[in-house]
């Protein structure tokens, strides 16, 4: 038997979670799942069939993958229909970083904002380099 992953979560430390929460759930239509009270605190942001767990970051600043690298996101998300969902965002007052558009990487994707300064990434493969 072959071993397969089947799913991936994203596990955003931040300074407040329940500010983090409240920005994914009013404008990015995610639902939370508060477990604060658990030994390890955290929040579980539900969206279809993806998941972001939110953790507390004792004070410490997020920053993003762009500051410490030079470039990069902190997460993509892979999806279809992203002029929808694009449009949804932009409906929401949701930070566009980046309009749906086809990178050089054979991806259609567009880039948002997160409240904590995160760049989330919205993208499916267009061509598959793999084959």
């Amino acid at each position: 038997m072959t071993n397969l992953l089947v799913a991936s979560h994203c596990i955003f430390p931040t300074p407040n979670p329940e500010e983090t929460a409240e920005f994914y759930e009013q404008k990015m239509g995610f639902k939370a799942v508060y477990y604060m009270d658990a030994i390890e605190p955290h929040i579980c942001l539900y969206r279809d069939t993806t998941e972001i767990i939110l953790t507390n970051s004792n004070g410490q600043k997020v920053i993003p993958n762009r500051e410490l690298y030079g470039y990069g996101y902190d997460a993509y998300f892979i999806t279809k229909n992203q002029e929808q969902l694009q449009e949804e965002f932009i409906l929401s007052k949701v930070n566009i970083v980046r309009p749906l558009h086809s990178t050089d990487y054979h991806n259609k994707e567009f880039l948002v904002e997160d409240i904590d300064g995160r760049w989330i990434a919205f993208g499916m493969k267009v061509k598959n380099d793999r084959n």
